[in-house]
């Protein structure tokens, strides 16, 4: 993930100081030879090119960075670790083997120890596809979860529950680590399902791998957050899998309580920060009953109270909260455009600026370790034209060090984007954004509204959007109101607004890009996922002059079928997954009319244009009757050109990427011909 050959090779440079360093390498780096005007777009295939970082950490004390790698020699695979000196990021690092497994993740437990979380695959046939699908026992593949702990001095490594052969045999999945035990560099907190089945934690050995019980949870019980080492909050999933009850218990006493139900793959109203140096108070991002947006504040485990906000940002909801190596708290996270911090420890605001200004102001900073004294921060940098890299920023050494790119796709072959203020045709204001081909000529758009649809779009990278830019194509991508992120008052008016305001907003977007861009308003295409399938396939039935092709991949098709499925394991007035829809899309009998004129199966007639239709069988979040219903209504209403495709072993969007290559394939051979 490289921002041009200049930003592939790693850099390290004395810097005047921190206000200097955008101006100083960052306005250098844009300039040299590697910024030269090429508008070749890259292919297909250099998009689905093989990563070779799996991820970076920084240790605790910072003096050390690990990466994995995927080392690759033919169809040969082999993953291993790399130890940096932070000191000097430009002495070879130490290299030790992990083997021919998939790395997912990694942390260090400790200074001594780093973990790493590898998925093992058990093959019942030949083919040889990534362990990142989830087939049950009875198909070609079984994955098997695990957390190894290793050595990088020596290379020296152990599973954790080593030793519990039944359990090792039994879980597909040991790799849920909840608390790293700051204060306990032998020791993390992990959780594994009991003899019974009911998921317990245990306190874990990482220099020997051998476990033992802590506590069980409850029936459902998913995950825990802790204080100390100590459970504080638990989470309990409901049986459809959709929604999580919180439940809180405060140091000394035993007793869970319930706090609240959070919906899953909902930006929530409820989320953990972090812990405190008091006992018994956290961090929570929250919004209060009359509130616009969340913030964080502080909760009393044992009154459940929660406090007034410590920092609020009008218009903008807190998405998490920054912490350093032991999890204390640094600072609120917010999305503007792009990713922003306030941060509660100030003296890193100007660093985090300079970090800013040396990618002028076009990425994303995101810091994903920071060490205890606050002197080295390991950054993961990405944006419209950066797919990904990771960076070392020394405030002593006052050096800012590429350690390493996910891909080689350079810059100058990407899509620039651009953040636009839409006016609305009843006077409003959305923010949408544009990405324009490599070369910026003026060509057919490709409109992707965002899922949810109470999340947001951002200035960010997206292979989607750059797989058509790169096809000479404009992509908008309108954050219509309804969306989520600029506070309740704006999602709140999209509620009960699906069929008609919240496609006008897309519909006014399309219009204004294309007037201002010169762009070809006979060539325009549209698709989504989720709530943006809807939004696809309800386009094409309102607005069969403007659009030329549909593609709805994992989208609801008809609204009184999805209310009625949310009701499926619970048909009573409690089930507040149920409430949740019931707000946003309407009452199935009071609003009735309003959600059948708002669904698009059920005007499957009026859809003039090619559609596509994509859904994966195993969709927990939107089943695949809703894709399978909408086909059957396209083909008895007429549709001729209809294309539909069900993706085994899949659920909610989370294709291989050998099987996204294909789909992206198809998707582009549609526009094409609808363009032509």
């Amino acid at each position: 993930m490289s921002r041009g050959a200049a930003f592939a090779l790693s850099r390290r440079g004395v810097l005047a100081g921190a206000a200097g360093l955008g101006a100083g390498l960052g306005a250098g780096m844009m300039a040299g030879p590697a910024a030269a005007r090429q508008t070749t777009p890259h292919s297909l295939d250099d998009f689905f090119a093989r990563d070779g970082v799996i991820g970076a950490a920084l240790s605790p004390a910072g003096d050390r960075i690990a990466l994995v790698r995927e080392v690759w020699e033919g169809d040969n695979r082999r993953a291993v670790l790399d130890t940096i000196d932070a000191a000097d990021p430009s002495k070879a690092p130490m290299r030790a083997p992990i083997g021919d497994v998939d790395c997912e993740a990694m942390e260090w437990a400790s200074d001594a120890r780093l973990l790493v979380w590898v998925a093992l695959t058990t093959r019942t046939a030949k083919d040889r596809r990534s362990a990142r699908s989830h087939v049950a026992q009875g198909g070609q593949e079984i994955v098997s979860r695990r957390v190894v702990s290793i050595d990088p001095a020596t290379g020296g490594a152990v599973a954790l529950f080593s030793g519990d052969n039944r359990r090792m045999r039994a879980t597909r999945n040991l790799g849920r680590v909840i608390d790293l035990l700051h204060d306990d560099p032998d020791h993390v907190l992990m959780a594994a399902p009991s003899s019974i089945g009911v998921l317990t934690l245990f306190k874990v050995n990482v220099l020997t791998g051998r476990a033992e019980e802590v506590e069980k949870g409850g029936n459902g019980t998913y995950h825990w957050q802790t204080q100390d080492g100590v459970p504080v909050l638990r989470y309990d999933i409901n049986v459809a899998g959709n929604a999580f009850s919180i439940h809180a218990r405060a140091p000394g006493e035993t007793r869970w309580t319930y706090v609240r139900r959070v919906r899953v793959n909902e930006a929530p109203d409820f989320e953990w920060v972090a812990a405190t140096d008091r006992p018994g108070i956290v961090l929570v991002a929250a919004r209060q009953d009359g509130e616009d947006v969340a913030t964080v504040r502080e909760m009393d485990l044992k009154s459940l109270t929660i406090g007034a906000p410590m920092i609020a940002r009008e218009k903008a909801d807190v998405v998490g909260g920054l912490t350093d190596d032991r999890g204390r708290y640094l600072g609120a996270v917010y999305w503007g455009d792009r990713l922003e911090y306030d941060f509660a420890t100030p003296e890193l605001a100007p660093h985090h600026r300079a970090m800013n200004r040396f990618f002028d102001n076009e990425c994303n900073v995101h810091l994903v370790g920071v060490d205890r004294s606050l002197n080295r921060l390991l950054a993961y940098v990405s944006g419209p034209r950066e797919p990904g890299a990771w960076y070392l920023y020394d405030r002593a050494a006052r050096s800012f060090v590429n350690l390493a790119a996910r891909t080689t796709l350079a810059a100058e072959r990407l899509g620039r984007a651009e953040a636009i203020d839409v006016a609305t045709r009843d006077g409003a204001t959305i923010r949408a954004y544009l990405t324009a081909p490599p070369g910026g000529a003026p060509g057919p758009l490709i409109v992707m509204p965002h899922g949810g649809p109470e999340v947001r779009d951002v200035q960010g990278w997206d292979r989607t959007v750059q797989i058509m830019a790169a096809q000479g194509w404009w992509v908008l991508q309108p954050n219509f109101r309804g969306s989520g992120g600029y506070g309740l008052a704006f999602a709140g008016e999209g509620w009960k607004r699906w069929g008609d305001r919240m496609q006008e907003d897309v519909e006014d977007a399309v219009a204004q890009v294309v007037k201002d861009k010169g762009l070809n308003a006979d060539k325009v295409g549209i698709m989504g996922a989720s709530y943006g399938g809807y939004a696809a396939l309800m386009g094409a039935v309102r607005r069969p002059d403007l659009y030329k092709a549909a593609i709805g991949i994992c989208g609801v098709y008809d609204l009184p079928d999805m209310l009625a499925h949310e009701l499926r394991d619970d048909n009573t007035p409690d089930n507040e997954v149920y409430q949740f829809w019931v707000k946003r899309i309407g009452e199935p009998r009071e609003d009735r009319p309003a959600l059948e004129r708002a669904s698009p199966r059920r005007r499957a007639g009026e859809v003039k244009c090619p559609v596509m239709l994509v859904h994966g069988v195993d969709d927990p979040i939107v089943p695949v009757f809703q894709s399978r219903r909408m086909r059957d209504a396209l083909q008895q209403g007429g549709q001729v050109s209809l294309h539909y495709t069900e993706v085994v072993d899949a659920g909610h969007g989370d294709w291989e990427d050998g099987v996204e290559q294909e789909l992206m394939e198809k998707y582009i051979d549609l526009f094409r011909r609808a363009f032509a």
